[in-house]
């Protein structure tokens, strides 16, 4: 594209919009042949006509020589004289033309020293807007760090950006007016227009009140950014003011919950404990990986000091140096620095589940995000799904947000003294082909143990899930070594005293005489290893009542059972009243056997229970699926307890054995709105099954909380008033009698 300098004069310009109007609209790209032959005759003859009007006299000449005998002496006369007048005519012409075309070059040249002059003082202002807007950015920046000079800098490489590169952010900008409005911002020129000086832009070019016209932009802009900063500030305080209502008012009734995942520590975690620190005092190997602290989502009350040292394979890394066993939970307890008597007295305890080994009944917020087609249903497939960086980013926020050491103070002042601690293999190693973060979660388990010393609790370590088949058990008995290695240290003998070899082994499908030859492998390497605690192990699901003389040569050994009437059809239709009365007479003489080695094994615990009178809780069965109380649970390729031979149960099993009034509806409902029978029904169940397994070693609560399951939560019975406030403290016990809860009102649909 040709630049401004290579323009032709405004004079011919203007011809050739004259000429234009003549021709087709193609004659401006083709070169105008007639009319380079009309200036070559013009630069020839002494007149456009001369040539034609001398063909006319020579032809007229011709004519009359051929008619006449010859001109006379006069008439020759006449004609010399016709001649010389004609001439000295063209010569006349001829003059004026080069005068013309004289005054028409002085006339171009001083246009073209006027265009020049323009041109450099469009130049010139450009320049000196420049300056301007420079002094400008300048002061502006001086003013937004006056400590230094490192404002001013950037301005200025940033003005010297713009000149290297030609002025392209000029290129760049938007036209608002003038002729290159449909062509776009490039510099150009028409043969069919002249050039115009008013075109105006946004860098100012062309304009005198480019300033002006930059000030007025700035304050429009600054107006617009207020504008937009008010608009966001109402937005945001629509939306937050009426979640606040709704949260204050779901808070005043208890909740469902227990509280949102994280609701003790919401906020990214401040890990103070780095300052003062670089992650080049991290040795560059280790950089990025397990034991750098930098890497870590969450260093809060983690000793953050580098070190390799382990024991048992496993890294004490995050552990501080010294450790109180003074505390104890409660007036009704020993200090942990003193032994518990277990057996005389009885355990009070809570499971902390859904923490460390996900079940999605209790956080469905990580499993809620997929559809069907997905199959994320446990912790291995939502892994599987999420990739490795993805799980590992996920995983260690729930680790850190959903239990805070403000869940050890809230159990401590609920009146319990233990509290069980479920965790999975891969909290101490993994293998190939499994999609679980590895070990991340060991450290969170490490400090959740120091947060129970601080309150006084002492700790049942669980480990529930475990690698499975033969080569497996193997696996599994190694990790128990090292388990057992790592807590005979010194500062573990007072507060873990109670160590799971396996939670649930199911036993009614796997060949039971080869789990009892793996349990007393565990048992023994774990003695081997000198832990002193008591050792847990599973009924598998056989019933109390099938272990006696089993496993009873071993010392500190206890057998776990976990009571429930939901996941058993016939236990499920009973009535509010046979259910209150099977707690306190069906299990109450379960455990009374057990105990007596005689009819049962001896020790015996209840790990795990709860108040719910129904399987209604959302993925409680498995993502996705029904439940037996209302007859929707569909588990063609699973193998359930009770119902059908495949687990399923598709008619209605609530005490009225209704389809149309077995509704989960009331079961799963804000506490708030449940009825004062119902509320007084649940805190009877619980209190009878407090009474039942109190006749053995004692129990743990299934669960401390959930996101949503109030039934299956603590922390939010506890709330709502149908569990005691003191885990301790109770209003019933099995010698009283049991109300009619169906003349009280109690609907037994739910």
């Amino acid at each position: 594209m040709p630049s401004r300098d290579d323009r032709d004069s405004p004079a011919r310009r203007q011809r050739r919009r004259r000429a234009h109007q003549r021709v087709d609209s193609n004659s401006d790209l083709l070169p105008d042949r007639r009319r380079e032959r009309r200036r070559d005759d013009d630069a020839t003859s002494p007149t456009r006509n001369g040539p034609r009007r001398q063909r006319r006299r020579e032809s007229r000449s011709k004519g009359t020589a051929s008619d006449s005998t010859g001109l006379s002496s006069g008439q020759l006369a006449k004609l010399d004289q016709l001649n010389r007048k004609l001439g000295d005519d063209n010569i006349y012409a001829t003059r004026t033309r080069q005068d013309h075309r004289e005054r028409r070059t002085d006339r171009e040249d001083v246009e073209e020293r006027e265009r020049v002059a323009r041109e450099a003082d469009r130049e010139r202002r450009r320049q000196e807007h420049k300056e301007r807007k420079r002094r400008r950015q300048q002061e502006e920046a001086a003013a937004a760090a006056p400590a230094g000079g490192a404002g001013i800098a950037v301005v200025e490489s940033k003005h010297r950006r713009v000149e290297e590169t030609g002025g392209q952010r000029r290129r760049s900008s938007r036209i608002v007016s003038g002729q290159t409005l449909e062509r776009g911002n490039e510099r150009y020129h028409s043969d069919k227009e002249p050039y115009r000086d008013d075109v105006r832009r946004r860098d100012g070019d062309g304009s005198s009140n480019d300033s002006d016209f930059e000030e007025r932009e700035r304050k429009r802009k600054k107006r617009k950014k207020i504008f937009i900063g008010v608009g966001a500030v109402l937005l945001l305080l629509a939306i937050i003011i009426p979640v606040a209502v709704v949260l204050s008012s779901k808070g005043s009734s208890g909740g469902t919950s227990g509280g949102a995942p994280g609701s003790s520590n919401a906020t990214k975690p401040t890990n103070g404990n780095l300052a003062g620190m670089s992650q080049s005092d991290i040795p560059q190997s280790a950089q990025g990986g397990l034991l750098d602290p930098f890497g870590w989502y969450d260093t809060n009350d983690f000793n953050v000091t580098y070190t390799t040292a382990q024991i048992g394979g496993l890294s004490v890394m995050g552990l501080n140096d010294t450790w109180d066993d003074t505390t104890r939970a409660n007036d009704k307890v020993p200090a942990l620095k003193d032994s518990f008597a277990y057996g005389t007295m009885p355990i009070r305890g809570v499971n902390i589940g859904g923490w460390l080994s996900l079940e999605p009944f209790i956080t469905p917020s990580l499993f809620s995000g997929y559809s069907t087609h997905d199959n994320v249903v446990d912790e291995y497939t939502l892994t599987s799904k999420l990739g490795s960086a993805k799980a590992k980013s996920v995983l260690e926020q729930h680790y850190s947000s959903f239990v805070s050491e403000q869940t050890f103070a809230d159990i401590q002042a609920a009146g319990f003294d233990h509290v069980r601690i479920p965790y999975s293999y891969w909290a101490v190693k993994t293998y190939d082909g499994d999609p679980y973060v590895s070990q991340v979660a060991w450290r969170y388990l490490l400090r959740g143990i120091e947060w129970a010393r601080k309150h006084g609790l002492r700790v049942n370590l669980d480990l529930h899930g475990a690698p499975d088949g033969d080569l497996n058990g193997q696996r599994t008995l190694d990790i128990h070594t090292q388990l057992a290695t790592f807590f005979t240290q010194p500062r573990y003998k007072n507060i873990i005293t109670m160590y799971g070899l396996v939670n649930e082994p199911r036993m009614t499908a796997l060949p039971s005489q080869k789990v009892l030859s793996w349990s007393q492998d565990a048992i023994t390497s774990l003695r081997q290893a000198n832990f002193t605690g008591i050792m847990i192990f599973g009924d598998g699901f056989m019933g109390l009542d099938k272990w006696q003389g089993q496993l009873q040569n071993n010392q500190n050994l206890l057998l776990d059972v976990h009571q429930y009437v939901i996941f058993n059809v016939d236990q499920l239709v009973l009535n509010h009243h046979d259910k209150i009365n099977f707690a306190c007479g069906g299990w109450t003489q379960q455990t009374l056997r057990s105990q007596n080695i005689a009819t049962g094994f001896g020790p015996t615990l209840c790990g795990e229970w709860s108040q719910a009178d129904t399987d209604c809780a959302p993925n409680l069965n498995d993502v996705g699926v029904g439940s037996r109380w209302e007859g929707t649970l569909n588990l063609a390729s699973s193998t359930g307890v009770g119902g059908s031979k495949d687990g399923s149960v598709l008619s209605p099993t609530c005490p009225s054995q209704n389809r149309q009034q077995c509704s989960c509806d009331q079961a799963n409902a804000d506490p708030g709105s449940w009825s004062p029978e119902y509320k007084q029904w649940l805190l009877m169940f619980a209190e009878a099954q407090m009474h039942s397994f109190e006749q053995g070693w004692g129990w743990f609560y299934w669960t401390w909380q959930t996101e949503s399951a109030a039934q299956w939560s603590y922390k939010s019975g506890m709330a709502a008033g149908v569990l005691p406030k003191l885990a301790y403290e109770r209003d019933f016990d099995c010698s009283q009698s049991i109300p009619d809860f169906a003349s009280l009102g109690l609907s037994e649909d739910y």
